[in-house]
């Protein structure tokens, strides 16, 4: 009962920590809790670790997307074409998950994690893009780009447990023209249907684990709130540069994880 009750608050103050950083970073989590999961020894497989973050980044993406609400700056139309791709391609990584194994999971993510990484590493994210290509998309271009942007968005939340914004916000902004606000606004409103399917189909799948989700949850929401708050007095760029590291420790040792 002490392992657990130690497992319990371990996990919550992580996740605190997890939700300071990705409140005031733009990021929905998920690029950390992964990694804590399964490098951690609190699961065994990918599969595992995927399932069970999803499950508080479900919460990031309810809690964000009220309080984008109230300011009015959610695009519901482009976000409403973007679920039926987004929702396809959860099950397409569930898919893939069930037939893949752990170790290529497993150095795919740690693949990815570069992303994030050398976005933190030069003192950007996601949320700070300026767009390189103006105008909103139109006719069939702009259904195909949903279709495609949709379809990874969904495998990524599914595969790898993250809310898709790493690969949604970017890809508004360049693609379709969207504002920045507007772009982190719609990820985080279709980040709530795709976790949300991706939780349900962790759970049914046996690789959600409660007792471990339920601390992760309380910590992340507890540590959204705390971000905003102290963001004033943190340099950003600074925090950024550091968790980048983390990311890279991260990335390295998954990638050799899945190696071995």
């Amino acid at each position: 009962m002490g392992f657990e009750v130690g497992t319990f608050f371990l996990l919550f103050f992580a996740a605190v920590a997890i939700g300071l950083v990705a409140s005031l970073l733009g990021l929905g989590g998920g690029v950390f809790m992964t990694p804590l999961l399964l490098l951690g020894g609190f699961v065994a497989t990918q599969q595992e670790a995927a399932g069970t973050g999803i499950a508080a980044v479900l919460f990031t993406g309810i809690s964000a997307s009220i309080a984008y609400y109230r300011r009015r700056v959610i695009d519901f139309r482009v976000g409403l074409l973007f679920m039926p791709s987004a929702l396809a391609g959860v099950f397409l990584g569930g898919y893939v998950a069930s037939i893949a194994r752990s170790a290529w999971l497993t150095t795919a993510f740690g693949v990815f994690l570069l992303y994030p990484m050398l976005m933190m590493l030069f003192g950007r994210t996601p949320k700070e893009l300026r767009p390189i290509a103006r105008g909103e998309a139109t006719g069939i271009r702009l259904y195909a780009l949903i279709a495609v942007l949709g379809l990874v968005a969904g495998t990524a939340t599914k595969l790898f447990g993250i809310g898709g914004g790493t690969v949604f916000v970017p890809s508004l902004v360049v693609f379709l023209g969207l504002d920045i606000v507007t772009a982190v606004a719609t990820s985080l409103f279709v980040m709530i249907p795709t976790a949300l399917a991706s939780t349900v189909t962790s759970r049914l799948a046996g690789t959600l684990h409660l007792e471990l989700a339920i601390p992760l949850i309380l910590g992340i929401v507890v540590g959204a709130q705390i971000g905003p708050r102290v963001g004033s007095r943190i340099p950003r760029r600074r925090l950024r540069q550091l968790f980048s590291i983390v990311l890279l420790y991260a990335a390295v040792n998954m990638i050799v994880k899945g190696l071995q």
